[in-house]
């Protein structure tokens, strides 16, 4: 799998094992749960990352949108429905700056795949 770039988010989650788990499955990002916490690390191998925390007023699920950085936005998108996630929006052009696509996760969060024209 090849490394994608993001920065630090906090992704809520109504169950941050299940949560984690479809992150991990879907871009093969390291996870620590910290359970005296109730919340889960992550990082993607470049020293980015972020973590899940529970769903509360503070953290409501689908509140933030992130881009990630996809070398292939179909096959990521193929692969966010294998693993229970939906796709709102398949890849669409931004004339001139690249491509994105936007997916719902199980938990509802609402995330987007882009890759640049120039790489």
């Amino acid at each position: 799998m090849s490394k994608r770039n993001i920065v630090h988010v906090e992704i809520p989650a109504q169950n941050v094992d299940a949560t984690a788990g479809f992150y991990q499955a879907l871009f093969g990002w390291k996870v620590q749960p910290v359970p005296e916490m109730n919340y889960t690390m992550y990082e993607d191998g470049s020293g980015s990352g972020g973590g899940f925390p529970l769903v509360s007023a503070e953290n409501p699920a689908g509140q933030v949108l992130v881009y990630i950085d996809s070398i292939d936005i179909v096959k990521d998108l193929e692969k966010v429905v294998q693993l229970g996630g939906k796709v709102i929006r398949e890849k669409t052009e931004i004339p001139g700056m690249g491509w994105y696509g936007v997916f719902q996760d199980p938990t509802g969060n609402v995330l987007a795949l882009y890759t640049s024209l120039n790489p």
